[in-house]
């Protein structure tokens, strides 16, 4: 005996006709299920996906991912910077000051968190590369005062290019008579950016002079370190590198404000995963269910043939070959469904008329391969659980006692 013969005869009773019409039905509801249970999975990991990454892309990409402050200001501070960049996953460094500062104008106050930027750094004069609406990074130079920012924020205070606004900083507060005073300055603005997420209307950039001076700080000295990562959610195994690697500094990365957000955001992918993944979980009840009925159908048979010397785990491959033909035929028509419409789903939508993120916004779409091959192997492994158990029946048939009366 071999398993080519098992393998033989189990697809001779997948593909004739089931004289139990119902184990039928049951069997192609199964089918059925996996391909919806497979194409829903692909679909909606791949939109999560492109959420995710269109996230990543709007906001880390805009804020620093790691921030490395050093204990004191650093007067010589080239040795520093070279010394950072030769570090793992780390692509650029810039010089950086930020505050919490108010920004007034004479329609409106706005609060923002202001960074102090040096566009001479090459990953710097990337950070707005095609999100500017209006005005040139290159406009951002020292003792000009001028600021950028998001256009959310702009709007809401009235202001447009060339406009003068005030800028109250959190940092380099004097003490008077009358009590504090905030370090104050007025800045032209010389850009407006969009990065289509929440940070519109919380960010400005200056330059990194003009800050530091706000802040009552020595511009010619390093104060922090602003790293751009090949991937920022690696900030938290560059932020335990740097803590091992340099003793005297302060560490921070982008977890602290918006840790949250994509926490939410992993945690809802993870939630409609484990709720597709029932669907195929059903589906693979309904292969039990059609195998337990063809187990009966075919006692007869399986008798004979352990008659002639067809052993357990040969019977017991009979079923599971079978069964395991519903989950594959399934699965190839799922992935095909799945990919197919993932690939097209903007498309689709539009001839639908449907919008889901509003009115000429695209839904993002990112198919990982990495996931689409835990979807088959996970699919394929739930499939052939669901055959051990008919296949064990099968397997217990006694020929004397099936056949005492045929």
């Amino acid at each position: 005996m071999n398993l080519a013969l098992s393998a033989r005869i189990g697809w001779r009773y997948w593909r004739t006709r089931k004289a139990n019409a119902f184990a039928s039905f049951i069997t192609f509801f199964s089918v059925i299920g996996i391909v919806l249970g497979v194409a829903s999975l692909i679909i909606v990991s791949s939109v999560m996906n492109g959420l995710e990454g269109q996230l990543k892309d709007r906001i880390l990409g805009s804020v620093p991912q790691v921030i490395v402050t050093p204990n004191q200001p650093l007067q010589n501070w080239q040795s520093f910077i070279d010394e950072v960049k030769q570090l793992d996953k780390v692509v650029a460094v810039s010089p950086l000051v930020q505050t919490q500062a108010m920004i007034q104008s004479s329609n409106g106050l706005s609060g923002a968190q202001l960074y102090g930027i040096d566009p001479d750094y090459g990953q710097e004069a990337q950070l707005l590369d095609g999100k500017l609406i209006q005005g040139d990074l290159s406009l951002l130079t020292a003792g000009e005062y001028g600021v950028f920012l998001g256009a959310d924020m702009a709007r809401n205070l009235d202001v447009g290019l060339g406009d003068k606004v005030r800028l109250y900083s959190g940092k380099g507060v004097m003490f008077s008579p009358l009590g504090p005073v905030p370090s104050q300055r007025n800045f032209r603005v010389v850009g407006l950016f969009k990065m289509g997420s929440v940070v519109d209307g919380a960010l400005a950039f200056v330059h990194y002079a003009d800050g530091a001076r706000l802040m009552r700080k020595n511009p010619a000295q390093l104060h922090s370190l602003r790293l751009f990562l090949e991937d920022p959610f690696q900030a938290n195994q560059v932020s335990e590198q740097l803590k091992q690697t340099f003793d005297e500094v302060t560490v921070d990365d982008w977890h602290r404000n918006y840790g949250h957000l994509f926490a939410a955001v992993k945690m809802e992918k993870r939630m409609m995963s484990l709720m597709l993944s029932l669907i195929v979980a059903v589906a693979a009840f309904n292969i039990v269910s059609a195998l337990v009925m063809m187990v009966v159908d075919k006692s007869a048979d399986i008798a004979i043939l352990k008659t002639q010397g067809v052993t357990t785990p040969y019977a017991m491959a009979i079923f599971v070959v079978q069964g395991m033909l519903n989950s594959i035929i399934g699965l190839i028509i799922g992935c095909a469904i799945g990919l197919l419409l993932a690939f097209n789903l903007t498309t689709l939508l539009s001839e639908l008329g449907l919008s889901l993120l509003g009115p000429g916004v695209v839904l993002p779409v990112l198919i990982v391969p990495q996931q689409i091959s835990a979807i088959v192997v996970g699919t394929i492994l739930v499939s052939l659980l669901a055959t051990i158990y008919p296949a064990i029946k099968a397997a217990q048939i006694q020929p004397a006692e099936t056949l005492r009366y045929e």
